[in-house]
């Protein structure tokens, strides 16, 4: 067997470990995303004190959002009257798990791990947003004012006329089509990483160089800030690390920091929320992943975290083949779409807008859908914006409106974290 074909195997074992729980997951994201909608979890998450925060880090755990995409939905709920206790506390739990990524650790490091790892985030959460309340004399936020305290929703499903059908049409359109469009690449990068090490490393490789403790902790820490992995895709690489020898600890580091860190999120809490909340932000990452690590190894020997791996689902090899393939099909078809998207703007640009009447605006630094999402409510909150249309593959933005102030729509843009000019 060649070293390409072991590789195969390895992805598409672990591939159809996660599939069934992962399109399950799936299915859960789209309907939390037309119950759970940014207006909810804002009039929820508004004022201050400790059961603030407490209720911002409950709300992120099982929302699938990454470590980018949630930053303007932090900022978002700074904006309409959270603390910055909450808001951190909000950007913190949330990357790190989402009721996919629960599944699909389930799936493949057992139920311990899917126990442990929202409760870590949680706690971490809980430790950033308290820390962030303590240092940052609390203010009115200094970020753009809505246009009013009344939250707008230009979607189908907020009408109070809105049929069932229609809500299960857009949850099951975010579940399938949007939420893998913003994780596909991600997911396939860490599946085929995972299948890598399985099989090019060999056996207790990382015992024999990294050893054990709080070393081997510290190590998946470096590896895991700066790194870019959405928590579904940090999963199968984790179990991979996990069979090659890590200790669960210093898997768990990995699966805490990987998704809720990485340079462009701290460059961007750093711009938006401050030097403090950023460095708060890091070190209760940090120290609660380490601690979480260093509990978890007190728990769990090596020989039983690897026995664990590959061992949280007990469904039939046949099931979780058929859900395999389907798991492709959903993952290819949101890189087809979204790449067909991509060709079509120019022709979309011609024909939704009249030009006459519009102000195009550039805009860098949107990754998922769930940026576009917030670029576009912002926009549409603003005074005299009719329309907003943000095109994420074009990075993009044109509104409609009257008396539109470029100016002030940059500033909207800004504030969330994102680069913005006149086209």
């Amino acid at each position: 067997m060649t070293w390409l074909q072991s590789i195969a195997i390895e992805t598409w074992v672990n591939l159809a470990e996660m599939a069934p729980y992962l399109m399950l997951g799936f299915l859960v994201a789209g309907l939390l995303s037309v119950f759970v909608s940014p207006e909810v979890v804002e009039r929820h998450l508004g004022g201050r004190g400790l059961w603030a925060i407490i209720k911002a880090s409950l709300f992120g755990i099982p929302l699938p959002l990454c470590s980018c995409g949630v930053i303007p939905v932090g900022v978002s709920l700074r904006r309409h009257g959270a603390s910055r206790g909450a808001a951190t506390s909000f950007l913190i739990s949330t990357p790190q798990t989402g009721v996919d990524s629960i599944l699909v650790t389930y799936s493949l490091l057992g139920p311990l791990l899917a126990v442990v790892r929202p409760i870590a985030a949680l706690v971490s959460g809980l430790l950033g947003g308290a820390a962030v309340s303590l240092l940052e004399r609390e203010e009115t936020s200094d970020l753009p004012a809505t246009a009013s305290d009344a939250p707008s929703c230009s979607d189908g499903c907020c009408s109070d006329e809105a049929s069932s059908r229609g809500r299960l049409h857009q949850a099951l359109h975010y579940g399938f089509i949007t939420l893998p469009q913003d994780i596909a690449q991600a997911l396939i990068v860490g599946l085929v990483l995972a299948g890598v090490i399985a099989a090019a490393v060999p056996d207790d490789f990382f015992m024999n160089y990294l050893g054990t403790g709080l070393g081997a902790m510290l190590a998946m820490m470096v590896i895991g800030v700066p790194l870019y992995v959405c928590a579904t895709g940090s999963v199968p690489i984790a179990a991979a690390l996990l069979l090659k020898g890590i200790s669960p600890g210093a898997a768990l580091v990995f699966l805490m920091t990987g998704p809720a860190t990485n340079a462009a999120t701290i460059s961007t809490i750093w711009k938006v929320l401050g030097h403090k909340t950023a460095f708060a932000y890091l070190a209760s990452v940090c120290i609660t992943a380490l601690g979480a690590g260093a509990l978890l190894d007190l728990m769990v020997s090596n020989l039983a975290a690897q026995e664990m791996v590959g061992h949280g689902g007990m469904l039939p090899n046949w099931t979780n083949q058929v859900f395999a393939v389907a798991l492709v099909g959903v993952l290819g078809y949101a890189l087809y779409s979204r790449r067909r998207a991509a060709s079509g703007t120019e022709n979309a640009e011609k024909t939704t807008m009249d030009s006459t009447t519009t102000l195009t605006l550039k805009i860098e630094g949107m990754t998922c859908n769930h940026c576009a999402g917030s670029v576009q409510r912002a926009l549409a909150e603003a005074p005299g914006v009719s329309r907003a249309e943000v095109d994420l593959t074009g990075a993009q933005a044109r509104i409609q409106g009257e008396k539109l102030d470029a100016d002030e729509l940059c500033q909207r843009i800004r504030a969330l974290g994102y680069q913005a000019s006149r086209a």
